[in-house]
């Protein structure tokens, strides 16, 4: 785990994407039932509920949130184990975020790509997403759990900068 920011932001034809990635020493295979299994889910990102496919809606909540309600997500693409592009609407507004896997050499490197229409949310997205591919960490190494207050505010300034 890191506690510095590793997030970058790229221009787009439509906006920004927010990409932050993480490296595991395990094949695509495990990690992609790291961030698609529902029992797997559940230890870093969130309990999900509902039949799964591309084109489908599952409700999940983000079980590190306070108070989170049950939320829909809607599977726009799954191509196991390389991508996973999912839209939701929760009440902070909607978000389009991608997941895509690539191993080397028993590695694999998750990409987790936030395309933002704005960079106005950049300080408050990115500590969270940098804490929640932690806890995704956390989750596959069997380690401890990492604490959200060394994420938001500290990297807050970071993010803003990006923009």
């Amino acid at each position: 785990m890191t506690l510095e920011p590793t997030g970058r932001l790229v221009p787009t034809p439509s906006g920004y994407d927010l990409v932050l990635t993480r490296t595991y020493p395990a094949p695509a295979d495990d990690v992609w039932a790291s961030v698609t299994e529902p029992e797997r889910t559940a230890r870093w990102f969130g309990p999900w509920r509902g039949e799964a496919g591309p084109g489908r809606t599952v409700e999940v909540r983000m079980a590190f949130e306070e108070s989170a309600p049950w939320s829909p997500i809607r599977i726009e693409a799954c191509e196991p184990p390389r991508r996973l592009a999912v839209t939701m609407e929760d009440e902070a507004g909607s978000w389009s975020l991608e997941l895509l896997l690539a191993e080397t050499g028993g590695a694999t490197e998750l990409r987790l790509i936030h395309h933002l229409t704005s960079t106005e949310p950049l300080g408050e997205t990115g500590p969270g997403w940098e804490y929640y591919l932690d806890m995704l960490t956390a989750a596959h190494r069997g380690g401890p759990r990492p604490d959200f207050e060394d994420y938001y505010p500290a990297q807050k300034a970071y993010y803003e900068s990006l923009a």
